[in-house]
């Protein structure tokens, strides 16, 4: 066995060993906050309800695993567009860049944004609204760096920096995602990925908004601040497998499992699968369920299969320029479900 199967080795017993720690936990559901960090805005994961963390690459990987972010071949373009839990008219727009960085290495850039629209202002005084509105600000920065060891063992760290706001309160942290992906096989055809994410400092709110104007006993007009406490972000650990059956040079299978230990709900696992045809069109299906829900209130608004498809497509006779369209569907109880679509180009 050589060394840095050993180190891969190390790294995974020493995550896996985690996991008591970040096992579910229901009696915390709820009390994490800056929940956008665990909206999947990339149509390919979303349609597998990420369980891709042992194979994801790119772009995408700077959601799931940054392990995957050195699996491209020089540059990666990506643009996510997302419709959640329509028609609740929350939208999510993601940007992401990767490329490659010598032989072995690759750097990725992911940006996100959630509109959740005009909202109305609201006092006790006016409570149905005053007439004027207002537009929460949810955004959050990743930058991250992957390096590949033969081939086979991927390692990757990536930093985030998520910012909440209105016009006058707001709240900033960062987190740290990291992983590891194991490849193996003629082929590649098995995969294995770990990865930890949204390991962070409280976040808290602060601003002019927490400020009040209230009498004194004396009669006084004084300006009070309401203390706010603070709050965790909602780390989580992936496991993941796959493996790639090459029916024929056209067709390949990849059935897929996942498990995710949540540290402020339940555990999830799930089953998924993706079919290429001549590495230019996928279908792909998923299912994920929580574990240990009994309570009606406690349940994931996500229900049944997710589903999606996409096409690979090379824009000059050399391949040396590829464009990319993914689309995914969740159904959810209640809502009419979430769409994603995709475009990006390779070059």
């Amino acid at each position: 066995m050589n060394k840095i199967l050993q180190k891969t080795l190390l790294i995974s017993v020493s995550i896996v060993s985690m996991s008591v720690v970040f096992a579910g936990n229901p009696d915390r559901q709820g009390e994490a906050g800056a929940y956008e960090l665990l909206i999947n805005p990339w149509a390919k994961g979303a349609s597998l309800y990420s369980l891709n963390v042992s194979r994801v690459s790119g772009v995408e990987a700077t959601f799931v695993n940054p392990s995957g972010i050195s699996r491209i071949n020089k540059q990666e373009l990506l643009i996510g567009h997302t419709r959640w839990l329509v028609p609740s008219g929350i939208t999510v727009n993601a940007f992401g860049y990767a490329a490659k960085v010598g032989k072995n290495g690759a750097f990725g850039l992911s940006l996100m944004s959630l509109s959740l629209g005009d909202i109305k202002v609201t006092t006790t005084a006016a409570p149905e609204g005053t007439g004027a509105t207002y537009k929460p600000s949810f955004f959050n920065l990743g930058l991250g760096y992957s390096h590949n060891f033969d081939e086979k063992v991927s390692v990757g760290i990536l930093v985030r920096g998520v910012s909440e706001s209105i016009s006058n309160l707001n709240a900033f942290g960062f987190c740290i995602d990291g992983g590891v992906q194991y490849y193996s096989g003629e082929k590649k055809e098995f995969k294995l990925g770990i990865a930890l994410r949204n390991i962070g400092s409280p976040m808290k709110f602060s601003g002019e908004g927490l400020s009040t104007q209230l009498k004194s006993p004396e009669g006084n007009a004084l300006t009070y601040d309401v203390r706010l406490s603070g709050f965790e972000l909602p780390s989580l650990l992936h496991l993941g497998l796959s493996y790639d059956f090459h029916f024929s040079d056209l067709v390949v299978l990849t059935p897929m499992a996942n498990f995710t230990a949540n540290s402020f709900g339940q555990d999830l696992i799930g089953l998924g699968g993706e079919l290429s045809v001549w590495g230019k069109f996928n279908l792909r299906a998923s299912y994920a369920v929580e574990l240990g829900t009994t309570s009606v209130d406690a349940k994931n608004a996500y229900k049944g299969l997710g589903f999606g498809a996409g096409m690979h497509l090379a824009m000059d006779k050399k391949e040396n320029y590829f464009f990319n369209l993914d689309y995914a569907y969740r159904p959810t109880d209640p809502f009419q479900g979430t769409h994603n679509i995709g475009i990006g180009l390779n070059f």
